[in-house]
């Protein structure tokens, strides 16, 4: 019943966490699908009923294709249906590349074999002893239901004249240091900045001639690893990470 975190390595060499979504998610977004699903049956019932036996026959074939393609379109277009998507879940292939028709058409079409002998039992019990909280239809396609990351909102830059792309390449870990120091200087007094702004040499000194200088390349840096396009004259920079 608990989420979990995966490890994944992807052909480029770059490693993703995966945090695997456990039955109970999964179970309320199954819930908000299945609400959804029965109040696109009432609507239908109540506008093909005035067509008689003929209507009986559109609605029984449109809730079919509901039934079945409902969340095969969701996931092929979006990678997740309304009700994950409510949850903050997205289906994923194994390698973390998005879910493709082949792979959606078969962890939905075997749906039924979950269901057995009611209300889902098998895929729970699949779900239990997977280490990946995977049903039968997500071993057969080769899928994983996962959290959704949310892109996190950058912090608050000053304004400059324009971003420097660093002269260097920079970790992880380097270039959240970099931005760190630059949304913190409206914060400090110049000495204090150019103090800290001094523990960066390799960075600054192709740029700087003096400790201020340095500081403002180093702010600089920072817009263009935040990916900000902001110039002088607003006072502030930030915006969302891609």
């Amino acid at each position: 019943m608990i989420d979990t975190i995966r490890h994944v390595a992807t052909p480029e060499g770059v490693e993703l966490d995966l945090r695997i979504a456990g039955p109970v998610p999964r179970a309320y977004a199954w819930l908000v699908d299945f609400l959804l699903r029965v109040g696109a049956a009432i609507a239908l019932i109540s506008v093909l009923a005035f067509l008689g036996q003929a209507g009986q026959g559109i609605f029984l074939i449109l809730w079919f294709l509901i039934e079945w393609f409902y969340p095969v379109v969701f996931e092929v277009w979006r990678g997740a249906t309304p009700g994950k998507q409510a949850f903050d879940l997205v289906v994923l292939h194994d390698d973390g590349t998005p879910v493709t028709l082949a792979s959606s058409l078969t962890r939905n079409l075997l749906r039924f074999v979950d269901f057995l002998p009611f209300l889902y039992a098998f895929g729970l019990i699949f779900m239990l002893l997977s280490r990946d909280s995977k049903r039968l239809g997500d071993m057969a396609a080769g899928t994983i239901v996962v959290y959704r990351d949310r892109a996190a909102a950058l912090p608050m830059l000053p304004a400059v004249t324009g971003p420097l792309a660093p002269h260097m390449a920079l970790k992880p870990a380097e270039a959240k240091s970099v931005i760190d120091f630059a949304a913190r200087t409206p914060g400090l007094s110049a000495a204090r900045a150019e103090e800290l702004g001094s523990f960066a040499p390799a960075l600054t000194r192709r740029h700087a001639r003096n400790p201020a200088e340095g500081v403002s390349v180093l702010l600089r840096m920072a817009h263009y690893l935040a990916g900000s396009n902001i110039h002088s004259g607003n006072g502030k920079g930030g915006g969302t990470a891609k």
